[in-house]
C-alpha cells in the first residue's frame, strides 16, 4: 500500500433531511427504475471518462444493477472491491501497468460510492479511505509524477493531488487548479491516460475545495469566505513550488465548480485565466435546489454543514456571484447550455453583462446542464478541447477578445462582440 500524509477525520451524527426529500422519495426510486443511474445527470459517463475504455464494462454493469437509490453505494462497493483485488494481484505479479490501471478505476468507483452518503459517518470515511489508498497506489505507479497534498486550513486541512506533465524534465511549467462539481471529486479531474491539461504541458492541482467530497469529512464546509481563503492558499502553495511558473496559474471549474471558480478568481488576482463549464451561476440557486432532483439540495446541505432546511435556505442566499464576478480581471471562459435546467442561461448572461474582464461565453444550442448528447455539442467546438486550448493560449500570454459564441445544431459558430 502507498504511504500517504495523515489526515484527521471529523465525524458527524445525523444527515440533512428536506421536505422534498421526504415527499418525493418514492418518486425518486421510480424515476431511477425507469431511467437508471443517470436519472439526474450523466453520472456514469463522466465517471467513466477519466478511466477510459478500460472501465466501460464496469459502468455498463452499474447501469443495469442500480434500480433504486439504495442500490447506488452497494453497487459501487462491489465493483470497487473487484477492481482493487485485480490491482493487488497484478502488482504482486509484477504487472505494474495493469496494477495502476485497476487502482485508478477502483479509486473512481470508491469515490462514486460515497455519493449517497450525506454525513461524515464510519461508512463514508471507510469508502474515502479505500479511495485514498487506491489512488495513492495509482500515483505511485503512474506514467507521470503524482503527489498527494495536504494543506493546513482553518485548524483542519484541505487535500489535493499535484500532477506534473508527462515527461516533466525540471523546468517551470504552467498549472491549472481544477475544481470539481457538487457530485464529483478531485481524483476524477485528471484522466488516467492522455489528459487534456497534461498533454499541453500544464501541471494540474486537483482539489477538493471547502465542502467538496473529502473536505466535509475533515470538518471543512462551504462558505464564500472559505472559498476566498482557499483560493489564496492554493496559489501561495503553488508559487513556492520550484516546478511551477508563478506567473502562469490558471483555474478551471465544472458544474458547481463554475461558481466556486468564479468566487476564487474574484478573491485572488494571481489566477491568470479562468475557464468554467456547465454553469451553476444562478444567485441563490433556486432551480438546482427547489426544482431539480431533491438529492442536490440534500447533498449541498451536507457540504455546508447545515442540517436544518430553513437555516440552509437562509444560507443559500449568500451563494451569489454578485459583487464578486465584477472584480475579476483575468480572462474568463464559460461554456453553457442554452437549456441548462440547473442554472438557467439568463443568470450567466447577466453575470457576463456585469463583468469587465476579457471574457468569452460559448452557448450550445439545446444543450442542458451536462453539455452533451445534442448536435451542437457533437458537431461544434469540443467541450473538452476548447477550454484546454483556450487555457494554454491564455497562460502563454495571448490576448482574449470579449465575445459571445452561439453554437447551432449544425456545429456552426456565430460570434458577436460583448
Amino acid at each position: 500500500m502507498s504511504e500517504l500524509p495523515p489526515i484527521t477525520y471529523v465525524k458527524t451524527k445525523g444527515e440533512p433531511i428536506t421536505r422534498r426529500w421526504v415527499e418525493q422519495r418514492w418518486l425518486l426510486d421510480n424515476v431511477i427504475k425507469a431511467n437508471g443511474i443517470d436519472w439526474d445527470q450523466p453520472r456514469s459517463i463522466y465517471l467513466n471518462a477519466p478511466c477510459g475504455l478500460e472501465a466501460s464494462a464496469d459502468f455498463a454493469g452499474l447501469r443495469q444493477r442500480v434500480q433504486k437509490y439504495a442500490d447506488v453505494a452497494n453497487a459501487f462497493d462491489t465493483a470497487a472491491r473487484r477492481r482493487e483485488g485485480i490491482a493487488r494481484a497484478a502488482e504482486e505479479a509484477g504487472e505494474t501497468v495493469t496494477a495502476r490501471e485497476n487502482y485508478f478505476v477502483a479509486a473512481i468507483l470508491w469515490g462514486a460510492g460515497q455519493w449517497p452518503f450525506d454525513q461524515a459517518d464510519d461508512k463514508n470515511i471507510a469508502f474515502n479511505e479505500r479511495k485514498r489508498q487506491c489512488y495513492g497506489n495509482y500515483a505511485r505507479l503512474a506514467d507521470h509524477r503524482v503527489e498527494p497534498v495536504v494543506l493546513p486550513f482553518q485548524g483542519k486541512s484541505l487535500t489535493a493531488w499535484l500532477h506534473l506533465p508527462y515527461g516533466y524534465a525540471g523546468r517551470r511549467v504552467p498549472v491549472v487548479v481544477a475544481i470539481p462539481g457538487m457530485d464529483s471529486f478531485k481524483e476524477g479531474s485528471v484522466a488516467m491516460y492522455g489528459d487534456r491539461w497534461l498533454n499541453r504541458g500544464m501541471a494540474v492541482l486537483a482539489v477538493d475545495g471547502p465542502g467538496q467530497y473529502e473536505a466535509p469529512l475533515l470538518g471543512v464546509h462551504v462558505s464564500i469566505a472559505a472559498w476566498q481563503e482557499a483560493a489564496k492558499l492554493w496559489v501561495d502553495w503553488l508559487i513556492a513550488r520550484k516546478e511551477i511558473d508563478p506567473e502562469r496559474i490558471g483555474l478551471n471549474g465544472s458544474s458547481f465548480g463554475s461558481f466556486f471558480a468564479t468566487i476564487a478568481a474574484a478573491a485572488e488576482p494571481r489566477y491568470r485565466a479562468v475557464a468554467v463549464f456547465a454553469t451553476c451561476l444562478e444567485p441563490g440557486c433556486h432551480a438546482i435546489f427547489e426544482e431539480a432532483s431533491p438529492t442536490f439540495k440534500k447533498r449541498f446541505m451536507f457540504m455546508s454543514g447545515i442540517l436544518d432546511e430553513a437555516a440552509f435556505d437562509e444560507f443559500r442566499r449568500t451563494l451569489t456571484w454578485e459583487e464578486h464576478a465584477e472584480r475579476i480581471k483575468s480572462p474568463y471562459l464559460c461554456l453553457a447550455g442554452e437549456s441548462d435546467e440547473l442554472s438557467p442561461l439568463e443568470h450567466t448572461e447577466r453575470m457576463f453583462a456585469a463583468m469587465t474582464a476579457p471574457r468569452q461565453l460559448v452557448v450550445y444550442m439545446d444543450a442542458r446542464h451536462a453539455l452533451g448528447g445534442v448536435p451542437s455539442t457533437i458537431l461544434g467546438p469540443s467541450t473538452a478541447t476548447l477550454p484546454a486550448n483556450w487555457m494554454a493560449a491564455r497562460l502563454a500570454g495571448k490576448s482574449c477578445a470579449s465575445e459571445r459564441w452561439f453554437v447551432d445544431g449544425g456545429g456552426r459558430v456565430t460570434k458577436t462582440a460583448l
